[in-house]
C-alpha cells in the first residue's frame, strides 16, 4: 500500500537497451527523479511497488513481453543462515564494520575500480571517475549508510555497501569488495551483516533488488531462504 500523501512526480521511459541478464532481449524501464522535501517518503512509496533507487533517481523495468525481474526481501526474523554461511560468517570473524560519513574516499575509489574492472569489465559502471563515485556517495536525496568492512589488525579495506535506510528494514543499493579474498565470499558475508544489522534495530527486511531466476548474476541471492518476492497480490515467498 502506498502512501497517499505522496504527490507523485512525472514518469518517463527510457529507450531500449541489451538486456544484461536475459541474452536476445532488450530492456527498457520507466524512471521519475527523486527531490525536494518528500524525496525519503516517495523513495519508499515507490520501493513498495517494486522501484530501486540509483543515486537520484528511481526506476523499475517496463520491458514488453517479459517480467523475469523480480524484486526480492529477506523477512530477517525467519531468515536462518544455513550451514555454508554459518562458516562464511566464521570465516570473516577478522573484520569490523563500521558506518561512516557519506563522504567518499580515494581508498574506497581504488577498491571500487578494482573490483569493476574484474568482475563488471565493459559493464555500464566500468569507466566510473573517482568525480562519479563521489556523486554516488554524497549526493543522495535519502537516508544512506556507507559502511565500510575492514580488517581488524591492519586495518585494509575489505569491502563497502551503499544501503538505504527505510521505515521497515534497509535495501541494499551497491555494494562491493576485495575480490583477491575470494575464499571469504564477501558478497555473501556484507548481505549477513545487513541482516544482523536489521535484527538489531528491530527491522523486518533487508531488500536487495531484482532477482531474474536461472540468472548466473543473480543466484546469489535466491541462496537466503526464506526469500520474498513482489507480485500482483504483494510479498509473498519464493517456492523451491
Amino acid at each position: 500500500m502506498t502512501d497517499q500523501s505522496v504527490q507523485f512526480p512525472r514518469f518517463y521511459v527510457t529507450a531500449p537497451a541489451e538486456c544484461p541478464y536475459i541474452e536476445g532481449l532488450e530492456e527498457r524501464k520507466v524512471f521519475t527523479e527523486l527531490k525536494g522535501d518528500d524525496a525519503s517518503a516517495l523513495n519508499e512509496a515507490l520501493g513498495r511497488v517494486g522501484f530501486r533507487r540509483s543515486q537520484t533517481i528511481v526506476y523499475r523495468p517496463a520491458c514488453e513481453g517479459c517480467a523475469a525481474c523480480i524484486s526480492v526481501r529477506i523477512p530477517v526474523t525467519i531468515f536462518s543462515p544455513n550451514r555454508s554461511m554459518r562458516k562464511i560468517n566464521n570465516r570473516n570473524k577478522d573484520l569490523v564494520s563500521a558506518v561512516m560519513p557519506p563522504k567518499a574516499t580515494k581508498e574506497q575509489y581504488e577498491l571500487l575500480a578494482s573490483y569493476l574492472d574484474q568482475r563488471h569489465p565493459g559493464g555500464s559502471m566500468s569507466d566510473m571517475s573517482m568525480s562519479d563515485y563521489a556523486e554516488m556517495v554524497e549526493e543522495s536525496p535519502v537516508t544512506t549508510l556507507l559502511i565500510e568492512y575492514r580488517h581488524r589488525l591492519n586495518g585494509s579495506l575489505m569491502a563497502v555497501a551503499l544501503t538505504d535506510q527505510l521505515s521497515d528494514g534497509y535495501s541494499m543499493i551497491y555494494s562491493f569488495f576485495n575480490i583477491t579474498e575470494d575464499r571469504r565470499s564477501l558478497g555473501t558475508y556484507i548481505i549477513l551483516d545487513h541482516i544482523e544489522r536489521a535484527l538489531c534495530e528491530n527491522r523486518h527486511y533487508v531488500y536487495l533488488g531484482y532477482w531474474v531466476k536461472n540468472s548466473s548474476k543473480m543466484d546469489y541471492k535466491n541462496r537466503f531462504r526464506p526469500l520474498e518476492r513482489l507480485g500482483s497480490e504483494g510479498w509473498s515467498v519464493v517456492a523451491d
